[in-house]
Formats: C-alpha cells, sequence, structure tokens
C-alpha cells in the first residue's frame, strides 16, 4: 500500500483558496439542511476536502459546457451526502449559488440524492448505495473502449464498502485493468446504523483500515491513503493516482465526521439530524460567517 501524505514538490496549489472553498461549502451545507429540514450533514462535512481539492484543482471539465464530451467524469456514489457537492458544483460555476437556497424543495434541480436527469453536470444519479460505484466502472469501461482519455473519479462511503456489489464491480475494474477509474473512499469511521458503540454518539467503525485496504488489493485495485483534510496530501494521493498503470486506484481517505463544526465531530447522531435554529447559529459561527 502507497501513502500519499507527502505533498508533491511539482505542485503549487493555493492552499489558502482551497482552505476558504472548503470553509463556503461547510456554510453551505448546513445551511441547506436547516433550510430543507432534511439531509446528511455529517457526511457531507467529511467529504468537503476532498470535493474541493477534486472540482478545483483535478477534473478536466468546462463548468459552462457541462456536457463537454472530452470532460473527466466523477460520480458522487454516497449520493445521501449531496448537499457539499452541490455546494461545490455552485463555486465551481455550474449553477448560481443562489439555487442552493432550493435544495430538497418540489421541483428542484437539488435533490436529496444526485439526479442526473434534473442537473447538468452530474455524470451518475446515485443514492442506493453501491449503485453509483457500479456506474463509475462502466462509464470508465465505456471510455476505456470508445479510445477516449478522460478519468472517471468516483467517491464512495466506508459503509457503503458493505454493500456486495461494490466488490462484485471492483472485481470487474481489476479484472480489466481500468487504470481510467480512480476510487476515493471517504473513511470516516461512522455510519448510520452498525454494532453500537461505547456511548450513544459512537458505532463501530465499519471497517478496520487494514481489511477494508486488504479487500481493495485483493480485486487488483493499487491502494493508497491520505489525509481527507489535508489539501497537499490530498493533491499528492491525485498526482500517485494518475501515474498508475495497469490497475485501477482506490485513495481511502481518512476524514472526521462532521468536520469543521466541533458538536458535530465524530458523532454519529449526526448523519442525518436536521441542526435547530441555535445550532445553525453556533455551526456558522465556527465557521466565521455571520447567517
Amino acid at each position: 500500500m502507497l501513502r500519499s501524505d507527502e505533498p508533491v514538490e511539482d505542485r503549487q496549489p493555493d492552499l489558502e483558496r482551497l482552505r476558504e472553498l472548503a470553509r463556503r461549502v461547510r456554510v453551505e451545507s448546513v445551511r441547506a439542511v436547516a433550510r430543507a429540514k432534511a439531509g446528511h450533514p455529517g457526511g457531507s462535512l467529511s467529504a468537503t476536502d476532498l470535493l474541493v481539492a477534486l472540482y478545483f484543482t483535478e477534473l478536466n471539465i468546462r463548468p459552462d459546457e457541462p456536457r463537454w464530451d472530452g470532460r473527466d467524469r466523477y460520480v458522487h456514489s454516497k449520493g445521501h451526502a449531496c448537499e457539499a457537492l452541490y455546494a461545490t458544483m455552485a463555486l465551481r460555476g455550474y449553477f448560481p449559488l443562489e439555487e442552493l437556497e432550493t435544495f430538497g424543495r418540489l421541483n428542484s434541480r437539488l435533490q436529496g440524492h444526485p439526479d442526473m436527469t434534473r442537473l447538468p453536470g452530474l455524470d451518475m444519479s446515485s443514492g442506493a448505495l453501491g449503485v453509483g460505484f457500479t456506474g463509475a466502472v462502466g462509464i470508465a469501461m465505456g471510455s476505456r473502449l470508445r479510445g477516449s482519455n478522460e478519468r472517471t473519479w468516483v467517491m464512495l462511503g466506508d459503509g457503503e464498502c458493505q454493500e456486495g456489489v461494490v466488490w462484485e464491480a471492483a472485481f470487474i475494474a481489476g479484472r480489466y485493468r481500468l487504470d481510467n477509474l480512480v476510487a476515493i473512499v471517504d473513511f470516516n469511521e461512522l455510519q448510520q446504523t452498525g454494532w453500537a458503540g461505547t456511548d450513544p454518539t459512537r458505532r463501530e467503525a465499519p471497517w478496520e483500515f487494514e481489511a477494508l485496504a486488504g479487500h481493495w488489493a485483493a480485486a487488483g485495485w493499487a491502494v493508497h491513503e491520505t489525509d481527507g483534510h489535508d489539501f497537499p496530501a490530498i493533491l499528492g494521493a491525485f498526482e500517485r493516482a494518475r501515474s498508475v498503470t495497469g490497475r485501477p486506484v482506490v485513495i481511502i481517505a481518512r476524514t472526521t465526521k462532521g468536520k469543521g463544526v466541533s458538536f458535530m465531530e465524530a458523532n454519529s447522531l449526526w448523519h442525518a439530524r436536521v441542526p435547530t435554529e441555535d445550532e445553525l447559529a453556533d455551526a456558522v459561527r465556527e465557521l466565521d460567517e455571520a447567517i
């Protein structure tokens, strides 16, 4: 297993800009859940830094031309945690930031799970765990058959990796040596349901890290590990993933559920809880923005 904790020297990203974008994504995510009175703040906040790094440094995309044929593809397989995805896409220019206020409303393009028939810029609908990942494998295979050089990226949750369909698709990707496919596992070690932990806010982790890494390796994938909240480490992982040939790559990103809001961090109760007005005010205050 390759570690990706060291930054790649020849990349000079604007780290402060990335951190500011991530802060804004977190603010918009918790606001969206509070407005809609539904959503998944914990997993959105854990995935935020990974999404910002992808959309603002890695993906070859044209937000003003979302169906551009030469684009890299991205599939948000952990589709329940879509608030951070929508906020990232809005900041990247796919649609006006004000449209985030429609999240979860009837006829909105921003539904509680990503719907590619409604929102341009989505390459796969997702929500049923594992289904987005299988679609990403199919997209990568299609690119290979067409002789295209775009890369497909897909994000899964660690709890999602309990789904059998994930391993069926992972085996196929490994067997066909799809080196144009990169999976990112948001390894926040908490899920909504599972074995009870030692206190009400915790549950047993869905996976031991080495067991999860071993499953991916056994399916024929190159396995990388990174800190999912450290931008130099994330960018280093992306760089190393692009250098692998002959097999697909998985980046297992160690993250914290609810990252950025102290009372949500590492608390399984915030998987799908809606903040009260006071909790929203506290969260936004921690994120340094007035409501």
